[in-house]
């Protein structure tokens, strides 16, 4: 079968407890190849299903060693969709015992996360034995008010500091991520936070006692290679 185009492939990137020096896991973030390179889409909504649900079986088929859990970003509309479900399912079983965690993405022009798919969505996953995690927080439609109903599914949230161009160095920006921070720990479900880039936010998350982080300065997202004709 030849290459479907445009090429589509995911990227791994780790997420560490920075306490204890060590990756818990990796994120997959899927990127499309352009004439400038690899790229974030510009709209996770409009690439095929199929498309996502092949290269996301294949991805986690090279990845079914690593330790630690694999988390995968979906948009609402991607998590209603069945035939990425049926992907995930296939996805979880090629991991097992390492376990999938379904990252729900803020997307704009998404289906709201208040429609009775999402949640029914989100609770067969989580039945299924996958991990939930709530993406993007404090950022479009992911407020805290508007998550309430997926709460009591999640294990993880993540806030991305990289969404507003924030650095910790703010403190506005501090404020904001330790009342997440607050709010977490009261529910007992992991924050992380994302977009740690240099020296300085590292020194403020230590300050700030946020152990587990993703984020440049701890490794830059890295092609998983289905094939060795894959460009760099």
């Amino acid at each position: 079968m030849s290459e479907e185009q445009p090429l589509y492939r995911y990227f791994a990137q780790p997420k560490v407890n920075s306490y204890l020096s060590s990756i818990i896991g990796y994120e997959l973030l899927l990127k499309v190849y352009t004439p400038h390179g690899w790229r974030i889409p510009d709209n996770f909504n409009l690439i095929p299903s199929r498309i996502i649900a092949q290269r996301l079986v294949e991805a986690t088929e090279k990845l079914a060693s690593k330790i630690g859990s694999v988390s995968v970003n979906l948009s609402s509309i991607q998590l209603i969709n069945p035939l990425i479900r049926e992907a995930l399912l296939q996805a979880q079983a090629n991991l097992r015992p390492v376990r999938l965690v379904i990252e729900m993405i803020e997307e704009k022009n998404g289906v709201s996360i208040h429609d009775h798919r999402v949640l029914a969505a989100v609770k067969d996953f989580t039945d299924q034995g996958m991990s939930f995690s709530i993406d993007d927080v404090d950022t479009g439609q992911n407020t805290w008010d508007n998550i309430q109903p997926l709460i009591p599914y999640a294990t993880e949230i993540k806030y991305a500091l990289q969404n507003r161009h924030e650095h910790l160095d703010d403190p506005v920006v501090r404020e904001r991520l330790m009342l997440w921070a607050q709010r977490c720990k009261q529910l007992n479900i992991h924050l992380i936070v994302e977009g740690i880039e240099d020296p300085a936010d590292v020194e403020w998350a230590d300050t700030l006692k946020l152990d587990l982080r993703q984020g440049y300065h701890y490794g830059k997202p890295h092609l998983v290679r289905l094939k060795d004709s894959d460009p760099d």
